[in-house]
């Protein structure tokens, strides 16, 4: 109708409209919205690999050190001023920075809501099929031979493919080193199931475009990390 220049993403409207636009462009190459998703995926992973592979790479580090760190608090546990100037030496020695692992959620984040909101408010993926999802608009559906409590007779499927993917992710993530502390081995059991379960109670009923590029991306992380747990620092 002539009204594109009414339609507003919100605060990250610049970032929507360029995704909604390259996967319009995409879509024309690879004949399917679904896997223009994916490819928009692995172009966003290669704009941001160097950012990931530093904050990785500082990520593994501190696991290495955990054992370090438990000895210095406990050796000077009664001096939080000394053990905090001996926690950055060795921090600095390792060239480890204790935020650099969550760099990579954090550089998610607009590009998830810019993606959320772009894909919610857009019609480029209504009625758009890709495997067995007929609209990448809105949740996938798959039908049971039965119905279960509070689910019905259908599942959305992707959603717990994710939850699936996101397990494996954390399961790569983990490092176990010799003397490591019990409570942070116990912190990484939590945290490897509580994440995924987390991420699938908000994502279950989101449009499966959405949850596709989640998706993906957490595929592409994992070979990522795998490839990283087996790789030796020196």
């Amino acid at each position: 109708l002539g009204l594109e220049d009414l339609v507003n993403f919100g605060k990250f409207d610049p970032i929507g409209k360029l995704f909604v636009g390259s996967l319009e462009l995409l879509q024309k190459v690879c004949r399917s919205y679904g896997l223009a998703i994916i490819a928009l995926t692995i172009l966003i992973n290669l704009v941001l690999f160097p950012l990931t592979r530093v904050s990785y790479m500082s990520m593994k580090r501190m696991q290495l050190i955990q054992p370090q760190m438990t000895k210095l608090r406990e050796q000077h546990k009664k001096s939080p001023d000394k053990l905090n100037k001996e926690m950055m030496a060795l921090y600095k020695k390792h060239k480890v920075n204790p935020f650099g692992g969550c760099i990579p959620m954090v550089m998610q984040i607009p590009i998830f809501i810019a993606l959320y909101v772009a894909l919610s408010k857009s019609v480029i993926l209504i009625n758009s099929k890709f495997l067995w999802i007929h609209d990448l608009s809105s949740p996938d559906r798959v039908y049971l031979p039965f119905s279960l409590p509070f689910l019905g007779n259908y599942i959305h499927l992707l959603p717990l493919l994710m939850v699936a993917a996101m397990a494996i992710q954390q399961k790569f993530t983990q490092i176990t080193v010799a003397n490591q502390d019990p409570m942070m081995q116990t912190q990484q059991k939590m945290m490897a199931v509580m994440m995924p379960v987390i991420f699938g109670f908000v994502f279950y009923q989101m449009p499966s475009g959405l949850v596709l590029y989640w998706l993906t991306n957490t595929l592409i992380m994992s070979a990522y990390q795998f490839r990283l747990k087996n790789m030796t620092l020196a």
